[in-house]
């Protein structure tokens, strides 16, 4: 199984790989993330190691995450090699050409996830992938509200004093 989506965003990209590329962000935008806990400094940084806890196709999937490879605003990797569902994720971002001089920052954004199910048929994957493009497809248009909530958000001074 190999899926990979993509759209753009009307935002700019550190906001977009700031978000999307923070695990402790992740439930806020991926339906199925139950939960997760960092097993190391909560860092985003090569050897980082994350724990995920998710629903996909009825099923309750526990494994943890190595950040494997980051080149900060433009892709991050993540790998497991646990669980039933061994898998690497890649987010690539880049920036889209706005739609006229001086528009919006737009980003343009690509999710990857590829591996094997362990025991999986050939058929099974078919279904599998095609499960997986819609929960993906579905994702991004939650992280697309995540980001309009953000960017329309006051912006944080720090703390005030009364």
């Amino acid at each position: 199984m190999d899926v990979t989506v993509t759209t753009t965003f009307d935002a700019p990209r550190p906001l977009v790989a700031a978000i999307a590329g923070d695990p402790d962000q992740a439930m806020r935008w991926y339906a199925n993330i139950r939960s997760v806990r960092w097993q190391s400094a909560p860092e985003v940084v090569e050897g980082a190691r994350v724990d995920f806890v998710a629903r996909f196709l009825g099923r309750q999937l526990a494994y943890t995450y190595e950040i494997v490879d980051l080149v900060p605003d433009e892709r991050l990797v993540m790998r497991t090699d646990d669980g039933p569902f061994p898998m690497e994720t890649t987010y690539t971002w880049w920036d889209e050409d706005p739609a006229q001089e001086g528009g919006p920052a737009r980003t343009g954004m690509s999710l990857r996830n590829a591996g094997r199910p362990k025991a999986m048929t050939t058929l099974a994957s078919g279904a599998v992938t095609l499960g997986m493009k819609r929960a993906m497809r579905r994702d991004l248009e939650r992280l697309r509200l995540v980001l309009r909530e953000a960017q329309d958000a006051p912006p944080d001074d720090g703390p005030t004093t009364a």
